[in-house]
């Protein structure tokens, strides 16, 4: 590459972390959020005894497992607007990924929550705890330490997935990434820039998730 081409670089690289602290980070962390409240409600209701409460959980994580996250996203953004619900753009992407989120963990803090010995229950049935306390004070938190790494992993894809928030508009880091390379004409250079951040920020995610594994493992049964 030429030397304008690495000044452009050196240029472009305070806009483009900007755009992850500001734009990336941000709408990842709040969408993770609502997503997990989300995915746990639809969890409870997939382990449910009423057949039609499970039914319905069912049924909406399967049309967010069975459709593009892409989809989604417009379905929000482009398609409300024709029923007369028009979302700004952030919010439509908080609203989609969240959405997705919740369709995809619900399922892990299922199994989560499944994984728990029965004599978990059992025990504190015997201590006279209703099924809420049990779930609450003693199923919950155990499910919670066995689900650590597949959440997770769910979050480090959901700040790559944040990068197609750039086609509404929402300004983040590829999106700051497409409009230094409009300006410049510098597409490949920028958007290997772009790519190289995400995986920094991938890392240093992964690397968290590791200490963080690392010190709960003792609380796990094996």
């Amino acid at each position: 590459m030429s030397e304008s081409t690495w000044q452009l670089l050196l240029d472009s690289l305070w806009p483009l972390i900007h755009g992850a602290i500001t734009g990336t980070i941000p709408l990842a962390l709040a969408s993770f959020a609502i997503g997990l409240v989300l995915a746990l409600g639809l969890a409870l209701m997939r382990l449910s005894k009423r057949r039609w409460l499970s039914s319905i959980a069912q049924v909406y994580i399967s049309i967010v497992r069975g459709t593009p996250l892409l989809v989604q996203l417009f379905v929000i953004f482009y398609g409300l607007p024709s029923l007369g619900i028009v979302i700004d753009p952030w919010p439509s992407a908080i609203v989609a990924f969240s959405i997705n989120v919740g369709g995809y963990a619900a399922e892990v803090i299922r199994a989560a929550i499944l994984s728990v010995p029965k004599g978990q229950w059992e025990a504190a049935y015997m201590i006279g705890m209703s099924h809420r306390r049990a779930l609450t004070r003693i199923i919950l938190p155990q499910a919670a330490r066995v689900s650590v790494p597949p959440l997770s992993n769910t979050f480090i894809s959901l700040v790559k997935d944040t990068s197609l928030a750039s086609l509404i508009l929402v300004t983040e880091l590829f999106r700051e990434a497409q409009q230094v390379a409009a300006f410049s004409q510098q597409f490949m250079a920028l958007y290997l820039e772009a790519a190289l951040l995400y995986w920094v920020i991938c890392l240093v995610l992964s690397s968290g998730q590791g200490v963080l594994e690392k010190r709960l493992d003792r609380y796990v049964a094996h």
